[in-house]
């Protein structure tokens, strides 16, 4: 980034209206000048000020986005190279490859199987996103009815391949507000695809001969026709060279600022291994650096949550604990007369001691306060987790009018605060439980047995 984001500040409008998604004028040039935010975004900044930050304010790897409504992912937008710089922000989206070659059997399978593979996960959903929609047999017609098919289907994104331009024309003509992504421009038709992707407003990859500079000579000429939504499929498929490739990629749209390579990338992990479990590592390769969109050839339960779950940890911000919201849970069923415990809202501490209760079978309800995510020990330790806090969300929060006691369960870690808690609450009986979650249950039966 050329300017500072005091310099950028200075060709604001500073008119602090909000209506860029930030409060201020300085907040939104900070954005701009770390690339995590478009200029666009202004609607007040002036057209001299536009064509002198235009450049300047461009994230160095352009966001776009495939497919729309809850299945749409966000792709490209990153800033650093590592994670513990300071985050990685838009998580690649996961493709099942169906062909037009593939009887309707097996297409369903994987449609079903899509519909199948969704994970809650401390409380988050995580599932695959796309489908990548092949055109192996030269039917302009069987390719167009698949791809509605399967997004009639699933309403999963579009992956739309074919080389055939028609054939991606009489695809996407029903599925524009879908917002398919194209695949793919070549050296050979990139004139007749661009031309398409502006007709449709849709993204669309480009191809290389497997090295990099065919790959720049593809963007420069695409940009030129105005074409900004543009994703990378360099064409190699051995995995050390992709590796390779993937990485100079990075480097240069990041340190060198190199807008022919500012784009996300797009993985064929089911043309790089022919085994689903091969797939699945060279998918896990490319979650971990910088895939924006993965494809394989299906999915399988056993293959996509591990996926799922490296995609939640890499792209999860390291310097933000995960938290559960807070509040009251109930777990199995609880009435007036169940025990009544709280905790922390660490996702982990929360997940763990909600997974135990559950397995108890014990009606229970679970009362998890806000620590800012820190687990009962920390939050105890940093005075987030007292008597006084706890006994403010206690008499706040509702769990009163959800029980005719006057009794509450406190984690073994913070018996310290038993004494506090009482007096705050007044008249309620504060039961220390166990140090572990592991012991839950045999406390919970025990307790219910007297």
């Amino acid at each position: 980034m050329g300017l500072t984001g005091i310099q950028i500040f200075k060709l604001l409008p500073k008119t602090n209206c909000g209506e860029c998604g930030v409060p201020t004028c300085l907040a939104f040039a900070m954005n701009l000048a770390s690339g995590k935010a478009e200029l666009d975004k202004c609607p007040y900044v002036s057209d001299e000020a536009r064509e002198k930050l235009a450049a300047e304010s461009a994230p160095p790897i352009r966001p776009l986005t495939v497919g729309s409504g809850e299945y749409a992912v966000k792709v490209g937008g990153e800033t650093v190279l590592f994670r513990h710089e300071k985050t990685f922000v838009n998580p690649p989206g996961f493709a099942a490859s169906v062909s037009t070659n593939e009887d309707d059997a097996s297409v369903a399978g994987k449609m079903d199987r899509f519909k199948a593979c969704q994970y809650d996960r401390v409380g988050l959903k995580l599932r695959p996103e796309l489908f990548a929609v092949r055109d192996e047999s030269g039917d302009a017609a069987r390719f167009a009815a698949l791809a509605a098919k399967v997004s009639d289907g699933t309403g999963a994104g579009l992956i739309l391949m074919s080389e055939n331009v028609d054939a991606l024309k009489a695809a996407v003509a029903g599925l524009k507000e879908k917002k398919p992504l194209l695949y793919a421009a070549t050296a050979a038709n990139a004139d007749a695809m661009g031309q398409l992707a502006a007709e449709a407003a849709c993204p669309l990859t480009v191809k290389g001969d497997g090295t990099l500079e065919s790959v720049v000579a593809l963007t420069e000429k695409l940009a030129g026709m105005g074409l900004k939504d543009l994703v990378i499929d360099t064409g190699s498929r051995e995995l050390k060279k992709v590796f390779e490739q993937q990485i100079l990629i990075r480097r240069a749209a990041l340190k060198d600022r190199y807008r022919p390579l500012g784009y996300p990338t797009i993985i064929l992990a089911d043309e790089m291994a022919d085994d689903l479990m091969e797939q699945t590592l060279v998918a896990a390769t490319f979650v971990a650096k910088y895939g924006g969109l993965l494809v394989m050839s299906d999915f399988q339960a056993h293959s996509i949550f591990p996926l799922l779950l490296e995609r939640l940890n890499i792209y999860t911000d390291p310097q933000r604990p995960m938290t559960a919201e807070q509040g009251i849970y109930p777990i199995n069923n609880p009435d007036e007369n169940s025990p009544v415990m709280v905790t922390c809202n660490f996702s982990l501490t929360y997940f763990i001691v909600s997974g135990e209760i559950e397995s108890s079978r014990v009606p229970s309800w679970l009362c998890v306060q806000d620590t800012e995510g820190l687990s009962v020990m920390t939050a105890w330790a940093a005075g987030k987790f007292s008597g006084e806090s706890v006994g403010n969300f206690i008499n706040k929060c509702g769990i009163k009018d959800k029980v005719n006691h006057k009794s509450i369960i406190i984690p073994g870690y913070a018996a310290g605060i038993s004494g506090e808690l009482e007096e705050e609450l007044g008249g309620w009986n504060v039961i220390v439980g166990p140090r572990e979650a592991s012991q839950l249950p045999k406390f919970l039966k025990a307790r219910k047995a007297q």
